[in-house]
């Protein structure tokens, strides 16, 4: 697989989780000069140097964090991790190959917001074990670490057209971030031109690739580019690409011809000063096929929301594909962040996780020594992990409430999000500085990726009460790892979790599901899962084992990828 990734004077130095920002203004240029670098396979590297005390097997002896060290244990070093694909021994290729583009704002783990990464590389993984080219189109953010990505070389030089000035900020909540967008879409397309070519398909991933299907087919396919099809997938509805006609027009394309109901206006907008267009819609319309992340979700997306009647429109080629998660990357058995590896058939190594994360946050004793013992300790105290970004959509008076009632129950949680609303923040800052003294909870307001695999490693259970979740791979990722789901019953989770309770599921019931947004609901759901664990060790210990060895990977879902990218393609 080819990574491309554009560079340009645009795009900026800070990366955060939700906040990149753009550096330097390009002011009234009609051609910008591009760089593409490329690495030729997918062997990323995450991670710094060595830590001997975590590079050692199961069975060395563990150096015990504490809350107290000068550099808390998830911010130690730990030994480079290749995390090549795992092709299971029953994975053949494809009888009919494809050449394969995405064209996508994150992927991880080099550029990861949220779930949009994981999936992108996912399923890149997956489509190259099955024999198929893949590329990979991504933004060169300056604040990109170089040095993790292996092979980077710059292959080619040109210019692309853009008419205007830049914004100020990428995944920043502002209109202005649009424009950079705009421009990678275009530059996009202006490479395969260039270079001459041409893939089968093109996958466009979210709002902010929304506008390349316009490009395509107005555009660069009246051109050279005859053999490409495009395929759109929504990773979440809630976002819609709002833009300006003329921040469009600055692409090359005459934005006006675009504010019709049957193309890209926003219709929320009609009879407004000015009406605006949703790059979203017009990807919808514009693409050969529309893909969303799970099939309730594509029913839900049907029934509600602005959006609704334009997908109704095109019913005929919109789909519902489960996510999966990268197995690769997510696997206790060789997770190079995790103090002890474990798998189904050999779960020890989960107390030692657990013990590990404990300790570490200061939810034991420090005086408690460490050994044969540990299982006892461990054992006592089931622990919830709250793993989410910290939006509306994830059921945020849910999270507080399973705070307390956890608390209420002899349990123990951790969160770990981040809130981009000012107001949220402080509003979680209040909770952290209330319990975090404690002996039952934390509240961590920051973006770890080490720390959100031991979290999964050392989580009984995994909490997800989103008030809608598209698709979700924290229940995915948390039964990877021998966590115990519970979630609300909507969008992926209503297609991934069942309920223990629940008779005519019995044979895959795998978690604990709640239908309500009240608290009352939630609560129940959590006084199930507890007195499982406390009240029936044999039947929980099955649970996990259960959990463990489901499959959830992408080598299920891009199956069903495939058959709708060869239902779009075009042989010339």
């Amino acid at each position: 697989m080819i990574m491309m990734i554009m560079e340009c004077s645009l795009l900026g130095k800070n990366y955060q989780p939700c906040s990149l920002n753009i550096g330097k203004e390009v002011a009234n240029k009609k051609f910008h000069s591009l760089n593409f670098r490329a690495t030729t396979h997918l062997s990323l590297e995450v991670g710094f140097g060595k830590q001997g005390s975590l590079a050692n097997s199961a069975s060395a002896k563990l150096v015990w964090p504490s809350p107290n060290d000068e550099i808390q244990f998830w911010e130690r070093d730990f030994p480079s991790w290749n995390v090549t694909p795992q092709v299971p021994g029953n994975i053949q290729n494809d009888s009919d190959l494809m050449h394969i583009i995405h064209v996508t704002p994150e992927m991880a783990p080099i550029a990861k917001v949220g779930g949009l990464g994981d999936v992108v590389t996912g399923l890149a993984r997956a489509c190259l074990s099955r024999g198929h080219t893949v590329y990979i189109m991504l933004p060169f953010y300056e604040c990109i670490q170089k040095q993790h990505i292996n092979d980077l070389a710059l292959l080619i030089t040109f210019n692309a057209y853009h008419d205007g000035n830049w914004g100020q900020s990428v995944y920043g909540g502002a209109y202005n971030e649009l424009e950079a967008y705009l421009f990678f879409n275009r530059a996009s397309l202006e490479w395969m031109q260039v270079t001459g070519t041409q893939p089968d398909i093109i996958h466009v991933h979210e709002w902010q690739t929304g506008a390349l299907p316009l490009l395509y087919w107005d555009m660069y396919h009246n051109l050279s580019l005859k053999k490409p099809r495009i395929v759109l997938t929504i990773h979440n509805m809630e976002h819609y690409g709002e833009c300006r006609i003329e921040q469009l027009s600055k692409s090359g394309v005459d934005g006006s011809i675009y504010a019709t109901e049957d193309k890209a206006i926003d219709e929320r907008t009609i009879g407004h000063n000015p009406e605006r267009l949703s790059l979203l819609k017009g990807g919808i319309v514009y693409s050969n096929a529309v893909v969303t992340v799970s099939p309730t979700y594509l029913n839900e997306t049907l029934c509600s929301g602005w959006l609704s009647s334009t997908l109704i429109r095109n019913r005929d080629k919109y789909f519902g594909v489960l996510n999966g998660i990268d197995t690769a990357m997510w696997n206790p058995a060789t997770d190079a962040f995790l103090p002890a590896k474990f798998h189904a058939q050999k779960p020890e190594g989960k107390s030692s996780c657990k013990y590990y994360v404990q300790r570490g946050l200061g939810l034991v004793s420090t005086d408690t020594l460490a050994g044969p013992h540990v299982s006892d300790i461990t054992d006592r105290v089931p622990l919830v992990v709250c793993i989410s970004r910290l939006v509306a959509q994830k059921g945020l008076h849910l999270i507080t409430s399973a705070i307390k009632h956890v608390e209420e129950l002899g349990g123990q949680m951790v969160v770990l999000g981040k809130a981009s609303d000012g107001r949220l923040e402080r509003e979680f800052e209040g909770l952290a500085n209330l319990h975090n003294q404690g002996p039952s909870i934390r509240i961590l307001l920051m973006y770890s990726e080490e720390l959100s695999h031991m979290l999964y490693a050392a989580a009984d259970m995994v909490l997800v009460p989103s008030i809608y979740e598209p698709c979700g791979l924290a229940q995915m990722i948390g039964m990877r790892y021998g966590a115990v789901p519970i979630v609300r019953k909507t969008g992926g989770l209503a297609d991934t979790v069942f309920d223990m309770d629940d008779q005519s599921n019995h044979e895959i019931s795998n978690g604990f599901v709640f239908e309500g947004i009240d608290e009352g609901s939630l609560n129940w759901a959590l006084d199930r899962a507890f007195a499982y664990y406390r009240e029936k060790a044999d039947e929980w210990n099955s649970i996990v084992e259960r959990v463990m060895e489901i499959d959830n990977s992408w080598n299920n879902s891009a199956g069903k990828y495939i058959e709708i990218y060869q239902s779009v393609r075009v042989r010339l």
